[in-house]
Parts: C-alpha cells; structure tokens; sequence
C-alpha cells in the first residue's frame, strides 16, 4: 500500500505555494486589464486577488466588486469592512501576487486620506455610544404606540386616521435612519447582531427586504453618481440628471418624457410615488426572484402587525389607505433628505480617481442644527458618512473639520449648503439637465 503524504509534507506543500503566490508581481498596468466581470482582479494594499470565480459568493453581491473590476480597491474595501482581520482570513485563497510598482500608485491624496483613516481609527471616531442608538429606537416605538393611542381614544375618527398618519410616517422615516445604521454596521461590534437588527428594523418595522437595501446601497456607495455602477442614478425614463446623461439622450433623440418640464412634473412623479409605487413593486420582485423567504417573511410580520391593530378601526381597506396615505408621506421625506447631497453633484460615466476625490465629486453636506441632525438621520453629513460608511453617525460631525482641511490642502470643494437651499438644488438641477436635453434634441 502506497503511503500518503505525512501532515509536515502538506505544510511544507503549503508553505511552497504561498511563497510561489508571493513572488509573482504583476504592473499596475498589468492588473487594470483584469476588467470584466468573468476575469475580475483586484488591488488591496498593494497585493492582487483573483475574484473571477469567487465573486457570486460575495456576501455584498457580486456587482460591487465588479465596479472595481481591474482597480485600487484598497480604500473601499477598507470603508466598507470594519472587521478587517477576520475578512483578511478568507481572502488568502484568493491572492496571486504582489503589485510591483504599487508605490508609484500611492498619490500623495490617497496617502493624505489614508493617514486621516488611521487617525480615525485610533481617536476612537469608530466607537460606538450605545445609549444614542438605545434611545432612537425606543423613541421610533414610542411614536407608533402613540399613533395607536390616539386611534384607540378616538375610536377611529377621521382626525384620529391623519394624525395617527402623520406620527406613523414620522416613526417610518426615522426607522429608516435606524436601519441605515445596522446595515452599515455601524452599531454593533458583531455583524451577525448588526444582520439581526437590520432585519428586524427594516423588516418587520418598514416592510422591506434586507439584502434587497444592501444590493442597491452598497453599489451606490462604492461607485457614487457613475452611470451604470450607481442605481440610485438609473432613472432616465423619468427623470435626466446630471449633465452627460440628458446631452447624450437629447442628441441620440431618446426619450418620451418632455424633460424640459421635468423640474415640474417632478413634484407628481418623484416625492409622491417613490415609496408608495416605486420601491413596494422593486421589493416584491426582487423576493420573489431570489427566493428570499426570510426577508418575505419579516414583511408579513409587519403587514399583519398592522391590520391586527388598525383593521378593527377602519376595516381592511380602510387600514390599507392608512398605510399607504403614511408611506405617501414618508415618501416626500425620505426623498428630499437623500436626493439633495446626491443629485445635484456630478453624474457622469466612470473616470480613473481616487476614494476621496470621487465622494467628494458626487457628495455634499447640509448645515447641521440638532433639527437638521434629527430630521436628516445625520445624513446631513452625507460626505463624511461616505468616506467613512462604518463609522457610528453620531461622530461624523467630528471628523468634519478635518476632512474640510483635506479638501482645502488638495484643492477639492467642500460644498455644504442650508437645508432648504439644498431641497431647491434638487430642483433647480432638473431644470437645468431638462434644458440641456431640450437644446440637445431640438438644435443639436
């Protein structure tokens, strides 16, 4: 019988193939051809991984890392994982080699932001003060047991349905904050806590899908405002934004929306239908096509939470007109507050820049005031938050000043406006993007 190799032979095995993995180097240059979804590389910290196969088991989707397809993904990767050490351990099956001119891809901004990430995790910026996250909780169940109060005293009136109407949509919006939070993993030390609270927030608080928000979120964030890698840009059947997108759809003579007129019509086709049209019909579809029987599950939850409580008031039909006249509202809320840092800032078609150019590119802040700080979710500080999505938002405004610095040492624009100077770029931007298309299509 032929003996097998001896437990000191499969490490010395062991030890042969990861030193032959350490001296292989590849360019720069070399690495940025590994671009495709099927042959997909990737640079961290100066070292090369292969994810062309492993990329579907991604727990973030396989997508975000296709937008880095070929790239320096150090800082994103970096921005989005707060449990380095432990995710570190899975990417070693994956590493090829080394990036041999790694330090002439090191700009002096990139190690200027790396050396702030560094200072941010070591001032303790990263630490979280669990009676904030404690407390905003218990005030968004506070409020939906008071709409329910004032149903119950008021036996179901009429004025009982629109202030109840206005305390539930009050208590949607802010859960929404809330579970922006877990799912940022900006709460909990364990991302299976973060995960549990994430589902139980924006499952059965909000009634929708999990791992439907983190699909779509983390993509926006890795790739902010880039046509194609950004969902949260893809609306050019309604709406052109930006300065490329209505140019280009205006000379190729695309489109049936008289975009033009688009910064009016936006008050009946945006803010009214997002929540209550758009996101209920993309939630059930995305369920039911991944078969996500557990985020399925935490909405029915919701839904028979609230016909058991409202039905016996207002009947079937009456407890649904209630819902949707509170995502009607919440809607007007939740799309104001995260559209006015966005839209108005660059839209364009991927170029070659670092992390903190790029959020700074397509990214701006709102003045903070403890209303705004509410209202917003901290998402006032939307900049701060996308450089750094993991770190607990009741510290972003620490880090401010010295991310304003950094703008100010490399020539970057920190733009920050009031709040309601902010709701009316929105506007003001569509204007300008319908006139772009207009001019586009008539006289280009």
């Amino acid at each position: 019988m032929k003996p097998g190799p001896s437990k000191e032979m499969g490490k010395e095995v062991y030890s042969d193939v990861s030193m032959a993995k350490e001296n292989k180097h590849y360019t720069v240059e070399e690495v940025k051809r590994h671009n495709k979804r099927d042959d997909n590389w990737l640079m961290i910290n100066g070292k090369v991984y292969d994810l062309s196969r492993w990329a579907k088991k991604h727990p973030g989707g396989a997508k975000i890392l296709g937008h880095y397809a070929g790239e320096d993904a150090t800082d994103a990767w970096t921005a989005f994982h707060n449990d380095k050490g432990y995710v570190s351990k899975f990417m070693k099956a994956l590493y090829i080699g080394d990036v041999e001119d790694w330090d002439q891809n090191e700009t002096e901004i990139k190690k200027d932001f790396r050396k702030l990430r560094k200072y941010v995790e070591e001032s303790g910026l990263m630490k979280v003060n669990p009676l904030f996250y404690v407390l905003h909780l218990l005030h968004i169940l506070a409020l939906e047991v008071l709409a329910y109060l004032v149903v119950w005293h008021w036996e179901g009136s009429m004025a009982a349905f629109f202030v109840a109407a206005v305390l539930l949509a009050t208590a949607q919006a802010q859960a929404g904050w809330s579970q922006h939070d877990y799912g940022h993993m900006s709460v909990f030390p364990s991302h299976k806590m973060n995960h549990i609270f994430h589902h139980i927030v924006i499952g059965h608080i909000k009634a929708a899908s999990s791992h439907w928000w983190n699909f779509r979120h983390f993509q926006h964030h890795a790739k902010p405002n880039v046509i194609k890698k950004d969902p949260d840009v893809d609306i050019a059947f309604l709406f052109l934004i930006g300065d490329y997108i209505p140019k280009s759809w205006g000379s190729k003579k695309l489109g049936f929306m008289p975009y033009n007129f688009q910064h009016s019509y936006f008050f009946f086709l945006g803010p009214p239908l997002l929540l209550p049209i758009y996101f209920h019909v993309e939630n059930i579809f995305f369920v039911f096509k991944r078969r996500d029987y557990v985020d399925l599950l935490m909405t029915v939850t919701f839904f028979y939470k609230f016909f058991w409580l409202y039905g016996p008031y207002y009947g079937g039909w009456g407890a649904f007109g209630l819902y949707m006249f509170m995502r009607f509202l919440e809607s007007h809320w939740f799309t104001w507050v995260t559209q006015m840092s966005h839209l108005p800032m660059r839209v364009e078609k991927e170029k070659e820049e670092d992390w903190f150019s790029l959020q700074l590119a397509t990214t701006c802040n709102v003045d903070s005031s403890p209303f705004n700080d509410w209202f917003t979710g901290h998402l006032n500080f939307q900049i701060e938050h996308h450089l750094f999505p993991t770190m607990p938002r009741h510290n972003l405004g620490k880090i401010a000043p010295l991310v304003k610095s950094l703008c100010k040492k490399h020539n970057l624009p920190y733009r920050c406006s009031p709040l309601f100077t902010a709701f009316g770029d929105i506007v003001r931007m569509l204007k300008k993007s319908g006139e772009i298309w207009y001019d586009a299509y008539y006289h280009g």
